[in-house]
């Protein structure tokens, strides 16, 4: 042991490293004397992944099961509601869209009207806008404009308030030139109906065009495509057969049409005969539902805390968010994501519990909900936080931690707080004298698609636990029987005491929240450093206008216009943005080394900024 008098014999700087080094054996000391138990945090996972927990899907019964599980836990923990409602934070949310009985779309070719059947001959697209339109056709090719492949469907195309018909996918040559695999993002249906809105189409018609061998002319499925709210022009899809009829009444085949622009690169677009005029009538229902993160508070011996938290809700039976499209419909039960972190929270609280008031500070537990559609839980709560945010030291956050391969686990945030390095290198020696050593990679950024995010825009000092991706993520196909349990266990243990490190760290050794500046990427035609950089974080939670900005990055090119967390961008350049979707495409459009007018909306006044895109980070 140190004494005093050792201590007065040693130099200054080593009296500085042993106070350290006790700082950090005395928080160690207080770490739960039990270990996680590998085969409650698998029969947890079981038991969140279960078939009558539907996926847990927002809005579903078996999201609202899984939170009375999580509830009962923490009552049986004697551990006290953190929430505004005992245990739980209500929140609404929009779950999706449905089509209402008044969808219409009439062909009129001279006194001859037809009308097509909804989801026979055509369907509108989730994120359609409702309303009623008619006009004249127009055909635009595969309705892309490429700057950078010289190329422009809409090249001396009247299409101001008509109805436009294209492709779908991209001509065949964008591919090459790009030096991708596969399709670029003008292939896709968002960028497309933001391109024919901004060239002022009243309504966009998708055709799927020419099919491989084998292929059926299929209607995309309602809710299949992931888009924004409203698009902010109506959309819809038809079959090839029906759109045949009206290009053949200006005398064109569609294979023709088609063929000539993939041929050329050349665009082949032109206006249908007056005759034929085009009605339809969308109607649309968003829906909404109420939703809960859940919180529980551990007391500690001041009104400091140290936040631990996962989401617990995945995709339901999967919709657009599956990456396993022709099992839309199955239960995507989310063994690993995220019931993994859920039952890690669990286990988590009941090795703590015993130490209710013993901890300096005191611990809330925290189970989000609407992360998979875009962080809304944790949002939520920093929006309207149950304890004061000043009072919250670092945010702990696990995400998809069940499937350790090779003893490898990624840290991320480790740059957001001042003492973290330190405090997780004594957590790791301490798990290698167990004989349980993790291979460990850390990045300091605390920004990710997961709910620590929204704590560092709150400059909160953030710990990312993470197993990495697999195959299974976001599939069917994760299921408990692939959970590693053991190396969770251990992984659990490590991240116990790290949590009482922090809880009961002296005021040195609390973690200052610290910036992290990303460094550039060398080089640049693909990946991480292709493509021109902005440098804002958006606020996913739902405005009715704009893309609401949670944080801007330092250094960034945002930043150094002055732009700043809580601005609304509502114009880039010449293009308005409405929605997150419309700023990716025009950020997308733009150029390195471009420098852009942007307006946002700041405490509700418009304000213009002049922005230099860079090289993105």
């Amino acid at each position: 042991m140190l004494t005093l008098a050792k201590l007065r014999r040693l130099p200054p700087a080593k009296v500085f490293v042993a106070f350290i080094l006790v700082a950090l054996s005395s928080a160690a000391a207080t770490a739960p004397t039990a270990q996680a138990d590998p085969a409650r945090v698998l029969n947890d996972i079981k038991a969140l992944s279960a078939p009558e927990m539907e996926g847990r899907g927002a809005g579903t019964k078996g999201l609202a099961r899984a939170a009375d599980l999580i509830v009962k836990r923490y009552k049986e923990l004697q551990i006290p509601p953190a929430g505004t409602h005992g245990y739980l934070q209500p929140f609404t949310l929009i779950t999706g869209a449905k089509l209402k009985s008044d969808n219409r779309l009439v062909v009129a070719n001279g006194d001859t009207k037809k009308e097509l059947k909804t989801n026979q001959d055509f369907v509108p697209f989730s994120f359609s806008s409702s309303g009623q339109v008619e006009g004249s056709i127009v055909f635009a090719g595969y309705g892309v404009t490429a700057e950078e492949y010289q190329y422009d469907d809409y090249a001396n195309l009247d299409v101001k308030d008509k109805i436009v018909i294209v492709l779908r996918y991209e001509p065949t040559a964008f591919a090459a030139k790009s030096g991708e695999q596969g399709l670029t993002h003008h292939s896709q249906m968002i960028t497309k109906a933001i391109n024919a809105r901004n060239h002022g189409a009243r309504a966009l018609v998708l055709i799927n065009g020419k099919m491989g061998d084998g292929e059926e002319d299929l209607l995309t499925r309602f809710g299949s495509v992931s888009g924004p709210e409203n698009i902010g022009i109506v959309f819809v899809q038809v079959k090839n057969d029906v759109a045949e009829a009206w290009l053949q009444a200006a005398g064109k085949l569609l294979k023709d049409a088609q063929d000539q622009i993939n041929a050329a690169t050349k665009p082949a677009s032109f206006a249908l005969p007056n005759s034929l005029h085009l009605s339809m009538k969308v109607d649309i229902e968003t829906t909404r539902a109420t939703v809960n993160n859940i919180l529980a508070y551990l007391p500690g011996q001041t009104d400091e805390y140290v936040i631990v938290g996962a989401h617990y809700d995945h995709l339901g039976r999967g919709n657009f968010d599956s990456l396993a499209p022709s099992q839309i419909g199955q239960i995507h039960p989310g063994a690993d994501d995220n019931a993994s972190g859920t039952a890690g929270v669990l286990e988590l609280a009941r090795l703590l519990a015993p130490q209710r008031g013993q901890l300096k500070r005191g611990i809330l537990f925290m189970d989000f909900a609407g992360e998979e559609l875009g962080l809304l839980g944790s949002a939520e709560w920093v929006k309207g936080p149950t304890r004061p945010l000043d009072k919250a030291v670092a945010m702990i956050n696990m995400d998809m931690i069940g499937r350790i391969k090779d003893d490898k686990v990624y840290i991320g945030g480790v740059g957001t707080g001042s003492t973290f390095r330190p405090i997780l290198e004594n957590a790791e020696k301490d798990q290698a004298q167990k004989g349980s050593a993790f291979k460990i990679e850390y990045s300091a950024s605390g920004y990710s698609s997961s709910d620590h995010t929204s704590f560092v825009t709150k400059n909160i000092p953030v710990l990312f636990f993470f197993s990495g991706l697999h195959s299974d993520y976001h599939k069917p196909s994760d299921t408990w029987e692939k959970i590693n349990a053991h190396s969770a266990a251990k992984l659990l243990d490590l991240i116990a005491n790290v949590t009482v490190q922090l809880a009961n760290a002296n005021t040195e050794d609390t973690p200052k929240f610290q910036t992290v500046v990303e460094q550039k990427q060398s080089g640049g035609g693909s990946g991480a450093g292709y493509g021109p950089y902005f440098g804002s974080i958006p606020d996913f939670g739902e405005i009715p206008n704009g893309v609401k900005f949670a944080d801007v990055k330092p250094g960034s090119p945002a930043a150094k216009a002055g732009l700043k967390a809580g601005d609304i961008l509502i114009q880039f350049g010449d293009k308005p943005i409405k929605n997150l979707y419309d700023f990716t495409d025009a950020l997308r459009r733009s150029k390195i080394g471009d420098v852009l007018e942007v307006k946002v909306l700041r405490d509700g006044q418009p304000l213009t900024a002049s922005v230099k895109l860079e090289q993105r980070k």
